[in-house]
């Protein structure tokens, strides 16, 4: 595993599909047991090294399948009545405790037929073998099998991750502006805080829709408070700035309070050829813009979009790499455990974290009977996350 995976833990990212008609299981896994073959680590076990370093021994040990029947009908779910309820119905709980050095499976599937017609394709899987991105690569692959067609095979070669660190290792940063070492016992209060959070249910997620009309005026209104600058904004820019906006309102912090905005990116995309396209695994980094929680209120929208904009302008070659080899660096040093993104640590003080999932194929996971007509996942245990899916491909507007 790179220093990137490991810094993930051994957490399971959930995700649950509707679908309209009723998915025939055998053929399911069938197909997943050939997607498999170019997934090994998929359907491998976490094995921990002498010297503490993860590794997933590949195999074939096999992932988890279940096929089970609900009593009742399928729910018209949508952005008006999302799943969240209930949802863990549809999924198959794995405690992230126990997968090291034991015969957990690092991939789970739950399939779910609905009285009546319909079924839920209920997926885990554990993130230290793949991010966001590289998880619906996994997924999208499956579909294609499961349909006869083609995908591009997956590189596996973790060690290219670390090797970014080699140019700049000599010249490594004792310390980074997005990865904080946490002192005795501040990670385990935070794991504290999140778990209790997620018992107490002292959080609630809400899910929102921004039609295209919405999303254009947005920019249309960014762009106009940067006219005669020069400067440009995406409808992505705009959408977030927006958010943070909106968010920073509600917390209602004093106005000289600092106000950060966690920014999740791909990295493969800042390293030239050094990360091919085909790697499968995790290549997420974080940049974190920031004001006063008076300027964030007091700015109009295209100065804010403006800024999420340099904030994701700050994912170059160089920091990715000295990134690296901070993590490289603490790993030897025997620290790597004790490290937490620091957005992650202050999501309870002063960060908004975004994720941007928008151009994820959730809706076009086809296995033979359609695309699904809805995508959710549980309700996250932490505050001030904001997560951006696509709109229902048969809904207009999107």
């Amino acid at each position: 595993m790179s220093v990137y995976d490991m810094l993930i833990g051994l957490v399971y990212t959930p995700r649950t599909f509707f679908y309209r008609q009723t998915l025939d299981g055998a053929a399911l896994r069938d197909s997943l047991s050939r997607t498999l073959r170019n997934f090994p680590m998929v359907s491998g076990r976490m094995k921990k090294d002498s010297d503490g370093r993860l590794s997933v021994l590949c195999d074939d040990s096999g992932v988890r399948f279940i096929e089970t029947t609900a009593s009742e009908p399928m729910p018209d779910h949508g952005p008006h009545h999302t799943a969240k309820k209930g949802i863990n119905r549809y999924l198959t709980q794995v405690n992230p405790l126990q997968v090291a050095d034991r015969d957990t499976p690092l991939f789970t599937v739950k399939l779910t037929h609905m009285q009546g017609g319909g079924s839920v394709l209920g997926v885990t899987m554990n993130h230290a073998v793949a991010d966001g991105s590289a998880y619906m690569r996994f997924l999208e692959s499956w579909s294609r099998e499961h349909r006869g067609l083609g995908y591009a095979k997956p590189g596996h070669d973790r060690g290219l991750i670390d090797a970014l660190a080699d140019p700049v290792a000599r010249d490594a940063r004792s310390d980074s502006a997005h990865f904080t070492v946490t002192k005795r016992g501040r990670k385990s209060a935070y794991v504290g805080r999140v778990l209790f959070s997620s018992i107490a249910k002292v959080s609630t997620m809400v899910t929102t829709r921004f039609s295209a009309a919405e999303l254009a005026a947005m920019k249309d209104a960014a762009m106009a408070d940067l006219a005669g600058t020069k400067r440009w904004v995406s409808t992505n820019d705009a959408l977030t700035a927006h958010l943070w906006k909106v968010l920073g309102a509600l917390r209602g912090r004093p106005d000289t309070s600092p106000e950060r905005l966690g920014l999740l990116a791909d990295f493969r995309a800042f390293v030239g050829e050094a990360v091919p396209d085909d790697y499968w695994g995790n290549t997420v980094t974080n940049t974190r813009p920031g004001m006063t929680a008076a300027e964030l209120r007091s700015r109009p929208l295209g100065e804010v979009a403006s800024a999420v904009r340099s904030g994701y302008a700050e994912n170059t070659e160089e920091k990715i790499r000295q990134e690296t080899a901070f993590l490289c660096a603490q790993y030897e040093a025997g620290r790597l455990k004790r490290i937490l993104p620091t957005m992650t640590l202050d999501k309870f003080e002063n960060t908004i974290v975004i994720n941007n999932w928008s151009k994820l194929p959730f809706y076009d996971l086809d296995f033979g009977q359609g695309t699904p007509f809805w995508y959710d996942v549980p309700a996250l245990p932490t505050p001030c996350t904001v997560l951006m899916a696509p709109t229902p491909a048969d809904q207009p507007g999107a």
